[in-house]
């Protein structure tokens, strides 16, 4: 098999150094890696199977000098918006975990286990949008479903961890929780959060638009629908909860289709990248404690509504920095991979 060189533009953050792990727990065919951030933390270490590497500042240059075959990118919109083009350009396949490609229309957006057929369309900006976190989870369960039952509405309401916004929203969690023991978290101003996080929850992440659902909410309900190819009902509520990782979600499906509890077990059981975590007589359910540092989705309370026999409720649980970032950001490129291999 070939190897690649590979670059992590945010090789620092949350979301690079997870990509780190996963390139090596997945045996990714990696000849070189060269590690990029801003000024700020140039001259950093990362780690990668046992050698150190330095990161180099990120710029316009960068990969012009370097021969990059996939570049990851996780430093923000604003990073990807000016650097995404010359990565692109010097030939290098670009996988951009931020929202600012997701919904341009000549760019995939690609969740492997739903539509990876998608992911040949990157030859034409040589860019595939890594999708939102909360998302990612919600379309890997949908999209198995959705092939059995066809989905007539989906109503989510997600429970967000404080790494969603990053180590500093980790940070500010952990120090107010601090705080809070020294009696002192009157002294403890939020400046990631929109108010305290600690013993709370909020239901506002990212900014309002001017139908009064946050862009987060949006996010959910038109990268959904470019990701399943379908045009169906799709509304969100998103809340951050004092939980330092993983993403969890209420969903309400309609089908147009009869179901039956047993098949949808049996679907989802079988689903890939999904954990089937449904036994309430053994206390048995999706948490954050039971996703947390895994690739895979977990499935649980499952139930018929009371009152409308073609309406499933459920319950998710993801580490949204694996499987809402870095795993998925990486199944991507393998995905890639196989096809350049089958050319």
């Amino acid at each position: 098999m070939s190897s690649y060189n590979i670059a992590i533009v945010g090789a620092t953050g949350a979301v690079g150094e997870e990509i780190l792990r996963v390139l090596d727990e997945m045996n990714f065919p990696v000849k070189d890696i060269l590690p990029l951030a801003s000024a700020k933390s140039a001259g950093e270490k990362v780690e990668f199977r046992g050698k150190e590497y330095v990161v180099r500042e990120l710029t316009d240059s960068t990969f012009d000098e370097n021969e990059i075959d996939i570049a990851f990118f996780s430093a923000g919109g604003s990073i990807s918006a000016h650097y995404v083009p010359f990565a692109a350009a010097s030939g290098a396949v670009v996988i951009d975990n931020t929202s600012h490609f997701r919904m341009q229309e000549n760019v995939p957006l690609v969740v492997p286990e739903c539509n990876p057929q998608d992911i040949k369309l990157w030859e034409e900006t040589g860019i595939i949008a890594n999708p939102n976190c909360s998302t990612i989870q919600m379309v890997q369960i949908l999209k198995p479903l959705d092939d059995a039952f066809d989905i007539e509405r989906v109503d989510v309401s997600t429970y967000q961890a404080a790494s969603g916004a990053g180590k500093e929203g980790m940070e500010e969690l952990v120090f107010q929780l601090q705080k809070f023991f020294e009696f002192k978290l009157d002294e403890c101003k939020p400046k990631v959060f929109a108010h305290q996080l600690a013993f709370n929850v909020i239901p506002h992440i990212d900014v309002f638009l001017d139908n009064d659902y946050t862009k987060e909410e949006m996010k959910m309900v038109n990268e959904t629908q470019k990701i399943l190819h379908k045009n169906f009902a799709v509304s969100a509520t998103c809340v951050r909860v004092p939980v330092l990782r993983s993403h969890s979600e209420a969903i309400t499906i309609k089908f147009k289709k009869d179901f039956e509890i047993s098949h949808v077990r049996e679907i989802l059981r079988n689903a890939p990248s999904i954990v089937l975590a449904d036994d309430p007589s053994k206390n048995e359910y999706p948490m954050p404690l039971l996703s947390s540092d895994t690739n895979e989705t977990y499935v649980g309370r499952l139930r018929r509504d009371n009152f409308d026999d073609k309406i499933l409720h459920l319950w998710c649980s993801a580490d949204q920095i694996r499987v809402g970032a870095a795993t998925n950001a990486v199944r991507i490129a393998l995905r890639w991979i196989d096809m350049q291999q089958d050319k």
